[in-house]
């Protein structure tokens, strides 16, 4: 892909592991349980009604607290326990180097302890045994993700049992190996995250450059030479002076969707398919597997949608809105949704712009009181103030910036293309390195030196507090 992947070729023998995901593996690798390289420990939560068992300084781990990770190390949870609270629930902690795992659903989030901790009853410690490391348990559990999952069970919930988690089987090399395959992969890790932070970072300023030139067009014009007057409204500053400032009311008209009707209440009443919020995005409108309600010929009629329509959301991100490009007859929106039609000489295209550069401005959050539920409501979206230039320079604004948000759009859409592909070769690479499709060995004896953080771990053995969080042996 690049020259700094330093692909490496498969190793020159392997044999069956008789472990259908893991395949072949390399002829000196064994495969074994993970109850044999490691030690399990299951979890429990203190008495939520013992304000003495909580915020505490023993490290407690929930599976919340593990799928917020963003590194690979975990140094604490969203709460801690008390070590009355520790000793109360009978649980036991595990040492610097051991790894913490959710069991129940979602199953497979996992992190490196940087200090002893214990965990609630949806996730278990294992503690490796001199035969295997840390990190490169980290990650021999990250690539079989969905083989852990596909082990759950449960109606009330899906877990990871212990006795399964024990017998799920795994490849280890020898221990040089697996600190190879460790420098490695941390090595290519490193580089690609370095990569796809750049072109986060790229994809982001242009969507600030988008941003900049829509709000620039829809507040000043494409006149660089144009007389301003002050608006009056905060978020907009001056305006053109041949522009008038009014409220959305005056020149659209707005249509609150239908209450969800789900049985008929008289003999015209159809299913129809309807939209609601969770359709309407920036940008796109997704009309397919819409969900149905019962509705009157009247009713289809006073809530239809059709091409050129403007949907906005009234609740979740009150103002979120998109153009409806192409939908089928029949449709019509719930009560979640507005319908924006020109009712003079205004474009939804325009409006659709002057929204999005609104939202930017956080003058929507400010409108819809997002300290109780957030209600972008008729009366204030009518009462919305917003710059109306002449209708021709509403089309020449339009044009414009369809031409302009294109181009950036395509860049953007480029970076975001190479992100995907970045993180998709990074999880097929760490799944042939650690099952050992391909040989890393000679690679990782190029790489430059680094701390190793397994091994300072690793020596972090002992667990301080209680007694029996020192029971840790092969």
């Amino acid at each position: 892909m690049v020259e700094w992947l330093l692909i490496p070729n498969p190793y020159p023998a392997y044999r069956p592991s008789s472990v259908e995901w893991l395949a072949d593996v390399p002829t000196h690798w064994e495969v074994r349980r993970l109850r044999v390289v490691a030690r399990i420990v299951n979890g429990a939560t203190p008495s939520t009604n013992m304000s003495a068992y909580w915020d505490g300084d023993v490290i407690w781990l929930t599976p919340e607290d593990l799928g917020r990770l963003s590194t690979r190390y975990v140094e604490r949870g969203a709460r801690q326990i008390t070590l009355e609270g520790y000793n109360s629930c009978g649980t036991n902690l595990a040492h610097a180097g051991s790894l913490a795992i959710s069991t129940r659903a979602p199953i497979g989030h996992v992190g490196v302890l940087r200090s002893a901790a214990c965990v609630n009853q949806g996730c278990r410690l294992l503690v490796p045994k001199r035969s295997l490391q840390s990190d490169y348990l980290y990650y021999m559990l990250k690539t079989s993700r969905g083989e852990l999952e596909s082990l759950g069970q449960g109606s009330t919930f899906v877990e990871l049992s212990q006795k399964k988690l024990g017998e799920f089987a795994i490849a280890v090399p020898p221990l040089a190996e697996q600190a190879a395959i460790v420098r490695y992969l941390d090595h290519i890790d490193g580089r690609i995250r370095r990569s796809i932070s750049a072109k986060e970072q790229l994809a982001g300023l242009l969507e600030e450059q988008r941003q900049a030139v829509i709000h620039h067009a829809v507040t000043r014009g494409l006149d660089p030479n144009v007389c301003l007057k002050p608006s009056s409204v905060e978020w907009l500053g001056n305006v053109p002076a041949h522009w008038v400032v009014a409220p959305v009311k005056r020149h659209y008209s707005i249509q609150l969707g239908k209450m969800l009707q789900n049985r008929p209440t008289g003999l015209t009443d159809v299913e129809v398919p309807y939209l609601k919020a969770q359709n309407v995005q920036w940008f796109s409108v997704r009309t397919t597997n819409a969900p149905t309600m019962w509705a009157s010929p009247h009713e289809i009629e006073q809530f239809g949608i059709r091409a050129g329509d403007l949907l906005v959301c009234e609740g979740g991100e009150g103002g979120r809105c998109s153009l409806v490009k192409e939908v089928k007859p029949g449709y019509i929106i719930q009560n979640a949704l507005h319908r924006v039609r020109p009712s003079g000489k205004c474009t939804n295209d325009y409006l659709h712009y002057v929204m999005i550069s609104i939202a930017k401005t956080g003058w929507f959050d400010a409108i819809n009181n997002k300290a109780t539920i957030a209600h972008f409501t008729a009366e204030k979206f009518g009462s919305l103030p917003i710059p109306v230039p002449p209708l021709p320079e509403q089309v020449a604004i339009v044009e414009y910036l369809d031409k302009a948000t294109a181009e950036v759009d395509a860049a953007i859409a480029r970076a975001k293309r190479h992100v995907e592909l970045l993180r998709e070769y990074r999880t097929r690479l760490i799944a042939d390195v650690v099952t050992g499709k391909l040989d890393v060995r000679e690679a990782a004896m190029v790489l430059p030196e680094k701390a190793d953080e397994s091994n300072r771990l690793r020596e972090t053995n002992k667990c301080p507090g209680p007694e029996r969080a020192n029971d840790h042996a092969d």
